[in-house]
């Protein structure tokens, strides 16, 4: 088996109508495809939904589930929120400036931009309570040679301490 790439990454929303107007306006992603079935098609089970895709540029899709006969969503309470998000790459740090001020300007609150040695980003939340990250690559190849060099020996350290690994402290220096 060889992947060649993600089809689309699904997620929950409370409104499917007001979920793309977000992501048309704040993000300019194109709403390309619309699915609303009675049954869902896998197991056949009778649960009304509207499934909606947004392009994430480059192939890429980003589609949202709305489940009007299921109980109100929610989420994992035993997990923080700044673990379970979605980033989008954007072109340079110039950009990213341009897309905080952008949704700064629909009152949106934004956290960064944050560095994190290789690439910078922000973070808001969508009407839905998704986190998304905006991110502006700023590494070079020799970090990233680095990064790989150490990456197989920090996952181990990782497995047997449970504990941060230094092998690449530099990066935040």
């Amino acid at each position: 088996m060889e992947i060649q790439k993600i089809h689309h990454v699904a997620y929950r929303c409370h409104d499917a109508k007001e979920t793309v107007e977000f992501y048309q306006t704040r993000l300019n992603m194109d709403f390309v495809l619309a699915i609303a079935e009675d049954k869902v098609p896998s197991t056949g089970k009778h649960d009304p939904y509207m499934h909606v895709f947004l392009d994430a540029g480059n192939g890429n899709v980003l589609a949202f589930f709305e489940l009007p006969g299921q109980a109100p969503m929610g989420r994992d309470e035993n997990t923080p929120d700044w673990v379970q998000h979605i980033a989008f790459q954007l072109e340079d740090v110039d950009a990213l400036d341009a897309a905080r001020d952008h949704l700064v300007s629909f009152g949106l609150e934004v956290v960064g931009p944050t560095n994190h040695g290789i690439f910078r980003s922000i973070y808001f939340f969508d009407p839905n309570g998704h986190r998304i990250e905006l991110a502006a690559n700023t590494r070079t190849s020799e970090q990233m040679r680095r990064l790989n060099q150490v990456a197989p020996a920090m996952l181990e350290e990782w497995s047997q301490t449970k504990r941060a690994p230094t092998h690449a402290a530099w990066l935040h220096q």
